[in-house]
């Protein structure tokens, strides 16, 4: 059994962020569970667009306002405490947050807490971060 506090994480190295989010890492690849968790805080008046080729994600919103759009469809679509949205086709998307989003976030493959976004918004495929 795997037992992780937020609060005691977030002022480790599993807690990875920039000037517009932080993601805190409660399950990475060498956890062995086939997925990895996060919690992420996109900051209010941020805007981030991402394209995972390479993973799929789910997210659920805990707290706080914002948007997603599909950039292959143009669709945009209100996140706010209850909406999940999966990334079931890689889809390249942008997301706005209006208040701080508190998002909780499932990647597959997992990742190994080693990624950075590379220019075009995506990870590099997990077998190209092995040691």
């Amino acid at each position: 059994m795997i037992v992780r506090d937020f609060h005691k994480l977030k002022d480790t190295n599993r807690a990875v962020s920039d000037a517009q989010w932080t993601s805190v890492r409660m399950l990475l690849a060498d956890d062995g569970m086939g997925f990895s968790f996060h919690i992420t805080t996109l900051y209010a008046g941020s805007e981030h667009t991402f394209h995972y080729k390479h993973h799929f994600e789910s997210v659920y919103c805990i707290s706080g306002r914002g948007s997603i759009t599909d950039l292959t469809s143009g669709e945009t679509f209100e996140i706010r405490p209850g909406v999940m949205y999966a990334l079931d086709q890689h889809d390249k998307h942008t997301l706005r947050a209006d208040e701080d989003l508190v998002m909780a976030c499932c990647f597959n493959p997992p990742v190994t807490g080693k990624e950075v976004h590379r220019e075009d918004g995506s990870y590099a495929p997990a077998d190209a971060l092995a040691d």
